[in-house]
């Protein structure tokens, strides 16, 4: 008898596998929002999945590990493909980092069950590629100024619709005060025209304020446990404590806040360490100029997602009201109108995300109660042969 001959073997590198089931996931998910997949979009897919699986590796996690939560993935993954962002340039467009957060289950003894997450953060260059691909009338963004304190630097002038531009002379001197945007618009008769935005150093202060006002949403200074465990009196002298703090901050300038020892608790090391303090200053800088533009993303479902991660303010009360969303039913009596039973209070969410690479303490854990909708698919898929 001839002996059969054995069809060749299809070897792939675990990345691979990875792509091949991710892609068509993404590519049905943009169809279904009448996104058309562009070659450069697979390419920035890809590059979306080597970052993470850098991240991972440097966790000491792969993607099938029991202790990673695939759910996010597939979303950060569509968000990639429809921004186009690319996380192989340089500099980076886009970061990934990893965030513990506790899920709905407990193990045997009764503990609760916590895993990683991947979570995706846009850089200062992703939003400028943003800007020149939806920007509403953005025909071209030019390169930015990055004004020092020891440069000349002459504020641009109105008179009527007529501008004079602002003067720049460069010395290279002193920490950055101010990010110029020099962007080239369309008009409406058909001639180009030059808009300039422009951030201040000393505006930065209010994404601190909010960012640690986030990293305070939980803290309870010693007075109870819990939050959600305090009494009325409690709250009241942990919510006392807090506005303190925040006017405390909101006193001072930036650098000043960052120095504090009494604000330093609730400041991110991203914000204070000196390897990366003035490169998170710049990328507030950055973002606070660009979010003055209007962006036309000609599809709600693309301007949700760019919503979702642009605007810092709703993070923490996504996380807040998130785990706590139809978590009860409440009963309306008939004649009165009021509810006859209240839900329980609930765990709320804890602290704040690890940036990875910037960070030198451990992650401090979310509590989030999360289902991780996307395991059951994945388990199985990535198995190596």
């Amino acid at each position: 008898m001839s002996e059969e001959k054995k069809a060749p073997q299809n070897f792939g590198t675990a990345l691979t596998k990875v792509n091949d089931t991710f892609m068509p996931m993404i590519i049905a998910q943009l169809e279904k929002n009448s996104i058309q997949m562009s070659p450069y979009a697979k390419e920035c897919v890809l590059h979306a999945i080597s970052a993470i699986n850098t991240v991972l590796d440097k966790a000491g996690l792969t993607w099938n590990s029991t202790e990673l939560d695939k759910s996010t993935v597939s979303d950060i993954l569509v968000k990639i493909a429809c921004f186009q962002l690319n996380a192989a340039a340089s500099p980076r467009e886009v970061y990934f980092q990893l965030r513990n957060v506790k899920t709905a289950n407990k193990d045997d003894s009764g503990k609760d069950i916590w895993k990683k997450q991947v979570e995706m953060g846009i850089e200062g260059d992703g939003n400028d590629a943003i800007l020149a691909r939806f920007g509403r009338g953005v025909e071209r963004v030019c390169q930015i100024w990055k004004v020092r304190e020891g440069d000349t630097f002459v504020y641009p002038k109105y008179k009527g619709l007529d501008m004079t531009p602002p003067e720049w002379e460069p010395s290279g001197i002193g920490k950055l005060s101010k990010i110029v945007y020099p962007v080239i618009m369309a008009g409406h008769d058909g001639k180009s025209y030059v808009e300039f935005y422009i951030s201040e150093r000393a505006d930065v202060i209010k994404n601190l304020i909010a960012h640690i006002n986030n990293n305070l949403m939980n803290e309870t200074f010693g007075i109870v446990e819990k939050r959600y465990k305090a009494t009325s009196d409690q709250l009241s002298r942990i919510d006392a404590k807090k506005k303190e703090l925040i006017a405390k901050a909101s006193s001072m300038d930036l650098d000043s806040a960052l120095d504090c020892p009494d604000l330093a608790p609730y400041i991110s090391p991203a914000w204070t360490e000196p390897h990366s303090r003035e490169a998170m200053i710049e990328r507030k800088m950055r973002n606070n100029a660009i979010k003055k533009i209007p962006k036309d993303f000609g599809n709600g479902a693309m301007e949700t997602m760019f919503e979702e991660n642009d605007n810092e303010e709703r993070h923490p009360i996504v996380r807040e009201i998130g785990p706590q969303a139809n978590g009860a039913v409440i009963d309306i009596g008939e004649e009165t109108g009021a509810p006859t039973s209240l839900p329980a209070p609930q765990p709320r969410s804890e602290m704040p995300i690890v940036h990875e690479g910037a960070f030198t303490k451990e992650p401090v854990p979310t509590a989030r109660s999360q289902q991780p909708a996307s395991a059951p698919f994945m388990d199985g898929l990535l198995d190596e042969e």
